[in-house]
């Protein structure tokens, strides 16, 4: 805006000069102070971490996975003994009845009954736990990823709100300036009340777009908030680079693989396969041995007893083949049920690639094309004002032509920003971006 009334009215070009210096003087000052608060912003990797630290959810799985290990030693042990007492043989009538002593069958007995079981049954039982420590071991890296998904994209809505409310707040500082030059250029005569009308009615729209972008960045702060807390008030650091995904297209079915929910889905289906060996297992009996002492009366020998109990399996066909059957068809089950959400994820995931490129290249053809197409359009507008070949209205239509351009590109780029961070948290990685199927000590099956 220092040339907008250029022979039209020095006063305005002096002013609209002193406008521009001061806003370079500003934009230094801020860079400064920016560079000295660099310690206090928050970045986006310290959201996270305090998203994860503060999570209790996390917590829990901790300790259900300390439970699933200890029934996993409890469930490797035989069953504990069985002690019994019991008085044998006891008359009821005649002069003997209710005596324990007098009549020699009466003996007052006491047993223990142990029961032993197959050590393939033990190990079976002891393994569905750890399995299921396993899962919950999973469960915990997918909440860990669901974790910092949901708070980086809390913290680049905040980011490109922010980001949208400077520049808007930056129009308005023109949209000052064009009211000023516009005044001045009225006064002298060389310019219209509706030129004045028409800057202000400008200011006035984009103070209202302000007040808009404003209430977005309260809400966006709130969530970023609701995430890890009161370091969510914090001013931002700089963004991450949203230029790259950590997904290798000729293996997306190795990264599918690995995704927390197939996982999860793979190690259902191990328990499945579990559950069915401990059915064919069970159908091998489990001995029962007793030992007992009976005393009887003074008069009378002491006896010792021993024995065994087997259960007798006498209709198989209708019980533990069915129960076998049974197991193998929820095993089958689980196996198809990670098979189909293996080919939806990776529809998904092609997908999400996909519109995430899409919306790459809009970006970048709106930053590198539209934008400064849109400036170019204000130079012309302003150069045509000068000379007497257009009126303010156009060049202040070309300025909120630009306004809408720039924050076009910027909503292009957050919504880039929005993908590459559900992409970015979607799989298991380590720091280094690559993807690690045994992050957390998962042995992932293989697809087929």
């Amino acid at each position: 805006m220092d040339a907008l009334l250029s022979g039209r009215g020095g006063a305005a070009l002096v002013r609209a000069g002193r406008i521009s210096l001061s806003t370079s003087v500003f934009a230094m000052v801020l860079m400064f102070s920016l560079s000295a608060a660099a310690q206090d912003a928050l970045s986006l990797t310290d959201a996270q971490r305090l998203a994860v630290d503060r999570s209790r959810q996390l917590a829990g799985q901790d300790a259900a996975i300390a439970a699933d290990h200890d029934m996993a030693v409890s469930a490797a042990q035989n069953p504990d003994p069985v002690i019994s007492a019991g008085i044998d043989n006891m008359p009821v009538d005649g002069t003997d009845r209710f005596s324990v002593g007098r009549d020699f069958m009466t003996q007052r007995r006491i047993g223990v009954v142990q029961e032993f079981t197959r050590d393939e049954k033990r190990h079976l039982r002891s393994e569905r736990y750890e399995e299921e420590a396993d899962k919950t071991r999973v469960e915990k890296a997918a909440a860990i990823l669901a974790i910092q998904r949901d708070t980086a994209l809390a913290w680049l809505d905040r980011y490109y709100a922010e980001a949208s409310s400077r520049l808007l707040d930056e129009q308005i500082r023109q949209a000052q300036s064009e009211i000023e030059a516009a005044q001045t250029a009225y006064r002298s005569g060389k310019g219209s009340q509706s030129d004045v009308l028409a800057a202000r009615a400008n200011q006035v729209e984009l103070q209202d777009r302000a007040s808009e972008m404003a209430r977005k960045v309260r809400i966006a702060k709130i969530a970023l908030v609701r995430e890890i807390g009161k370091p969510g008030e914090l001013p931002l650091a700089q963004k991450p680079s949203i230029d790259h995904i950590p997904i290798d297209l000729s293996k997306l079915d190795e990264h599918v693989a690995m995704h927390p929910e197939i996982v999860t889905l793979a190690k259902e289906e191990e328990l499945a396969a579990i559950e069915a060996r401990l059915a064919q297992a069970n159908k091998q009996t489990d001995w029962s041995v007793e030992l007992s002492y009976a005393l009887r009366g003074p008069q009378y020998s002491n006896m010792a007893s021993i024995g065994v109990s087997v259960p007798l399996q006498w209709d198989q066909t209708n019980r533990q083949d069915r129960e076998v059957a049974a197991k193998l068809a929820q095993a089958d089950q689980a196996r198809a049920l990670r098979e189909e959400a293996i080919r939806t994820e990776t529809a998904k995931v092609a997908s999400m690639i996909a519109e995430w490129e899409s919306v790459r290249e809009r970006q970048t053809r709106l930053e590198q094309e539209l934008v400064p197409l849109a400036t170019e359009r204000i130079q012309a507008e302003l150069a045509a004002y000068r000379g007497g070949k257009s009126s303010l209205n156009n060049v202040l239509a070309a300025r909120r032509n630009e306004v809408d351009a720039r924050l076009q590109a910027l909503q292009m780029e957050a919504e880039t920003a929005r993908l590459w961070a559900q992409l970015n948290f979607h799989f298991l990685h380590d720091d280094a971006g690559s993807i690690t199927p045994r992050d957390a000590g998962l042995n992932v099956p293989n697809k087929d």
